[in-house]
């Protein structure tokens, strides 16, 4: 038997903690909450981003829920790194980063305070893969929250994002736009609390959450600021983790190698970020399993495309909310056969049992069933060659140019690529390569939506290749290549590219090759001398220092 105390009575129980419950009691608690498990509410609640922003009230409501169901709630926080803010300057290095830290503390949380169960609320990019390690790590009774996605903005008639904000920039440096149509987009694109609205990575890891049976179906799709729909969700979880409690179900029981093929699959099927070739590697690691870059392209390449959602495609996770959420791409995929049924889920029932009755309603083209599939194939592809032994990763849902052969133009930071964007001196048929920029280069594996977005408001997007060691946005869109490893910092032969060396990427084929022999590459490696310094102090050294390769997911243990 399970023991839902599992943690608790560890410092609530004995004469020798009598100090222990005394600083509990001080906190308002009476004997009736000192016998009840203990459940941890951790929350990414801050004024950094608007995808936390309505977080702490979340948990508030759960936390309610929870006591409600007779259990003693114990609420806590942790950091967010807005990719929206951080985004185009260097403090995008603390992305990726932070999702360690947020797994970190989490963990260090729950075991210094000796809780029974865990309620991860989370809402900007890496806070959801981060909840989701600090889970699979600790292996206690889990539920995963989503905050929930931003309304959509209008403008000119209409839905806009932040992608649209990041691609007006562009426009505007082109001259393209003038000063009034820029800060128009600025004000309209952000209309409240809430996640980036298009199928970014934040609303692909909270699809990715639903899939693989850690949130509870159908709870990720409400906008944050949508009370009415998101308030009965947050009440059940209240009583659903005290169900945990009591079968003992955990999430070693939950996220299986198929619960992870489930993931990819939801991924794949809606076009979603190619941050999720680093995360879910990253949280398998947590429980000792592998998935790795030859997965992610083994399951997208028999998952049919079904969700038309930006940014390859025309619509929002508000829209997929109107048609009944993440449960409809779930089933359109079961019946696709593209999905494990028999997976369990943190409601106790398999994946096929929470699905019996959804239905793909008739009448809408957000989410198509397989028969009319928008692609035979997912929007994840992997490409290798001897630029790219250990691969890298392509999104290629809505991309109209899926091959390109060119001339590098080779940076050494995200902002030298960026200048010369600006500048005007990227032309049409180049193979950018921004480098230095992995995980333990940049260090912290920034995202180059910025340099991506600019080169799409010039009008250039399907006609410029870019690839990086870095990564890219789940918003990004073009033919783009990231997480090319090994990286230039540990002598990768991303390292050894040259201005005017012809670069070869085809996403059809799966190939990333430069038109170097292994002899001419040896040659250039017998002389290359690393010209990025790695940090000497403060968490990005430590970061550095500890970091394994993107095709792991870069995790740092």
């Amino acid at each position: 038997m399970f023991d839902p105390r599992h943690q608790s009575r560890t410092i609530t129980e004995g004469a020798d903690k009598t100090a222990n419950r005394a600083m509990l009691r001080a906190m308002g608690l009476g004997d009736k909450e000192l016998a009840q498990p203990f459940v941890g509410v951790a929350t990414v609640w801050s004024e950094a981003t608007p995808c936390n922003l309505n977080l702490d009230e979340q948990g508030k409501v759960i936390a309610t829920a929870v006591a409600a169901s007779g259990g003693t709630p114990r609420r806590f926080n942790t950091i967010s790194v807005s990719d929206g803010i951080a985004m185009g300057h260097k403090g995008m290095k603390a992305s990726l980063i932070s999702r360690e830290v947020i797994a970190d503390s989490v963990e260090l949380m729950m075991r210094a305070h000796c809780y029974d169960a865990l309620i991860g609320v989370a809402g900007c990019d890496k806070s959801l893969p981060g909840m989701l390690m600090a889970m699979a790590r600790l292996n206690f009774p889990s539920i995963f929250v989503y905050g929930g996605t931003i309304m959509p903005g209008r403008h000119k008639g209409k839905d806009v994002t932040i992608q649209d904000a990041f691609e007006a920039a562009g426009a505007y440096a082109a001259g393209t736009i003038n000063d009034e149509e820029l800060h128009a987009v600025e004000c309209a694109v952000c209309p409240g609390a809430g996640a980036c609205g298009g199928q970014y990575t934040a609303n692909t890891m909270a699809c990715v959450a639903e899939a693989l049976g850690m949130a509870l179906p159908g709870s990720t799709s409400p906008p944050a600021e949508d009370a009415d729909s998101r308030q009965p969700w947050l009440t059940h979880i209240g009583t659903q983790v005290m169900n945990l409690l009591k079968s003992g179900l955990k999430p070693s029981d939950i996220l299986t190698k198929e619960a992870f093929e489930n993931a990819i699959a939801i991924a794949a099927t809606t076009g979603g970020s190619t941050n999720i070739a680093l995360h879910l590697p990253a949280i398998a690691h947590e429980l000792g399993m592998k998935i790795t870059l030859d997965d992610v392209q083994r399951v997208s390449e028999r998952t049919p495309l079904l969700a038309d959602l930006r940014p390859g495609g025309r619509y929002v996770m508000l829209d997929l909310h109107k048609i009944g959420g993440v449960p409809v791409v779930l089933k359109a995929l079961l019946e696709a056969g593209a999905l494990h049924g028999d997976c369990m889920t943190v409601t106790g029932k398999t994946m096929a049992e929470n699905l019996k009755e959804v239905y793909l309603p008739v009448g809408q083209d957000v989410v198509v069933p397989h028969t009319r599939a928008l692609s035979e194939t997912g929007g994840l592809v992997v490409v290798r060659g001897n630029l790219a032994p250990e691969g890298g990763v392509v999104k290629t849902a809505g991309v109209k140019k899926l091959k390109q052969t060119g001339p590098a133009r080779v940076f050494d930071s995200e902002e030298a690529a960026m200048a010369a964007v600006q500048a005007r001196e990227i032309q049409r048929g180049d193979v950018m390569v921004i480098r230095y920029e992995g995980p333990k280069g940049g260090p912290g594996m920034r995202e180059m939506l910025g340099v991506t977005a600019a080169i799409v408001g010039q009008g250039m997007g399907y006609d410029v290749a870019l690839l990086t060691d870095g990564r890219f946005s789940g918003a990004t869109r073009g033919l783009m290549v990231g997480h090319v490893g090994p990286e230039a910092q540990v002598g990768g032969p991303i390292a050894l590219v040259k201005d005017g060396d012809i670069i070869t990427l085809d996403a059809e084929a799966g190939v990333l090759s430069v038109d170097l022999t292994d002899e001419e590459l040896a040659e250039r490696r017998a002389n290359w001398v690393n010209p990025n310094p790695a940090p000497e102090r403060g968490s990005y050294a430590k970061y550095a220092k500890s970091v394994g390769p993107a095709c792991e997911g870069a995790v740092t243990h």
